[in-house]
């Protein structure tokens, strides 16, 4: 059975659009109103989600006078599904198109998970519209990629698991690979993002959802000894100039306390790195009012 791709038109204190950037289509929700002074929030958000899992930041950012757009990152949910181009530089590219379509030339990038890599990446690849970056539950990528680096065992794992062709499609399409994931990587006992399984499963069984995911999975593995992706680790070492806040869960299971310990080496600009106690990976929904002071305190000083 193909899932239905209303299952992403949520209704809400927002607005859906489709928004086409970098040769691709871009569903994108919004809410706020410019106004001077305030940079466009830019909401990107983790594996296995969509755009839904900031349903709790949305409203309130856009409520403190900020315009924002979470939208669903090339090959989820609603966006377009290219067969290739999976690579980081051309998210953030797409994230930078977009901002430009929107009408804005600045903007704050907050990314969560896989999200935060392209967050992240934004000053690289868009330096003069990126303001500042937020990242959650995402080290810096180039510790990630060193050898000396010791990822936990279970996020490796299913690191290597996901590069093998088909089989992890299927689980994600058709088992029940969605809400176990959902629930290994939540704080035990925290129902924010696994109580919403249902809806991600479905998101990502959408036609070649399941199948762009995984490619981008694997390009961040497969790409680390290519020209492409050592020209990618090149232009990341320099460090960010832009206001920077990293956001790690106390109780996140993908990656550990060390993993983000290298973080502020790679900002010259402001820096400030919290830790939520008692959640997991998928902060937004686990401590969404967390998340959202966080994120106001961070905005508030570069607007």
């Amino acid at each position: 059975m193909v899932a239905d791709s209303n299952c992403v038109m949520i209704p809400g204190p927002w607005e859906h659009r489709d928004v086409a950037a970098n040769g691709a289509q871009f569903h994108v929700v919004t809410a706020g109103e410019l106004r001077p002074g305030r940079p466009l929030v830019v909401l990107l958000h983790a594996f296995p989600q969509f755009w839904w899992a900031w349903r709790h930041q949305i409203p309130a950012l856009a409520h403190a006078g900020y315009p924002v757009a979470a939208m669903d990152l090339r090959g989820f949910a609603g966006s377009d599904k290219p067969p290739d181009r999976h690579e980081t530089d051309v998210f953030a590219r797409d994230v930078a198109g977009v901002v430009r379509s929107l009408g804005l030339g600045a903007a704050v990038v907050v990314g969560h998970g896989f999200g935060g890599t392209v967050a992240w990446s934004m000053p690289h690849v868009a330096p003069g519209l990126t303001r500042g970056i937020a990242v959650l539950a995402n080290p810096h990528p180039i510790p990630l990629h060193q050898l000396r680096h010791r990822i936990p065992a279970g996020t490796l794992a299913t690191l290597l698991r996901f590069q093998v062709p088909w089989f992890p499609e299927q689980a994600l399409r058709r088992g029940d690979l969605v809400t176990r994931l959902l629930h290994r990587w939540s704080a035990q006992g925290n129902d924010g993002a696994t109580g919403e399984a249902a809806r991600y499963a479905e998101a990502l069984g959408l036609p070649f959802a399941a199948h762009s995911t995984m490619e981008h999975f694997r390009w961040l593995v497969r790409a680390t000894p290519r020209p492409d992706g050592q020209r990618y680790l090149e232009r990341m070492t320099t460090p960010v100039p832009v206001p920077t806040l990293t956001v790690r869960g106390g109780a996140d299971p993908v990656w550990s306390s060390g993993s983000f310990a290298r973080d502020g080496r790679y900002v010259s600009g402001p820096f400030r790195h919290e830790v939520i106690d008692g959640a997991g990976h998928f902060l937004p929904e686990e401590a969404p009012d967390a998340v959202t002071t966080l994120l106001l305190e961070h905005l508030a000083t570069i607007a």
